[in-house]
């Protein structure tokens, strides 16, 4: 009601509804993407361009297979075997992708996010568990992380050790545990010599 307590017009009355709802449109919450920088996210999209083409020359980087999805997760950090596991990215790769398909945009790789940063950060809100993801795999590159190395240890390191090598199986090695080849496996002769057709050096008959 205007002040001096004067009816309001019917013009009034949609102006002011008009300013109210426009109000109340603009303090509405902003999603969760809006709080990330662009410069973030292009370090992201690198990250997961790089994981995308992991193992395949070919590939072009714009979509990425689940087995390449699982392994980003894993190296990154967004799967810690406890809050999320590989199960869990396994579920999630399936719900984001289309339907059909084998690989994943990178705009669904951004849904997949939004729907573990939840379970890898409990107690944090949407936007600040997102970022935390994000953080995770911001300027990251496929590794060899968990790759099988050789162990000497216990029985290994006895078993691979050929200065404690006896009988033929010695003969097979030399001082410096290098293999002699088909030398160290059977008793080749020497059939060197100025001789036509002799063959067997120091066989001949020493009382000849």
């Amino acid at each position: 009601i205007p002040v001096g307590g004067a009816p309001c017009s019917s013009g009034d009355k949609v102006r002011r509804t008009r300013v109210f709802s426009s109000c109340r449109w603009s303090s509405a919450p902003s999603l969760p993407t809006s709080c990330l920088h662009s410069s973030k996210m292009s370090e992201v999209e690198n990250t997961f361009r790089k994981f995308a083409i992991y193992g395949d020359t070919s590939a072009s980087g714009n979509d990425m297979t689940g087995k390449n999805f699982s392994k980003m997760c894993k190296e990154c950090g967004v799967m810690d075997g406890k809050a999320v596991t590989s199960t869990d990215i396994d579920i999630v790769f399936n719900k984001v992708k289309t339907k059909g398909a084998r690989t994943i945009t990178f705009a669904e790789f951004q849904q997949a996010m939004k729907e573990l940063c939840s379970k890898r950060f409990k107690g944090k809100s949407p936007e600040e568990a997102l970022q935390a993801v994000y953080d995770l795999i911001e300027g990251k590159e496929p590794g060899s992380v968990g790759a099988t190395k050789a162990t000497k240890v216990g029985g290994v390191e006895r078993l691979t050790d050929t200065s404690k090598y006896t009988g033929s199986h010695k003969e097979r090695f030399d001082e410096s545990g290098k293999g002699k080849g088909l030398a160290g496996r059977q008793d080749l002769t020497d059939n060197s010599g100025y001789v036509g057709a002799y063959k067997g050096a120091g066989t001949y008959d020493q009382k000849h």
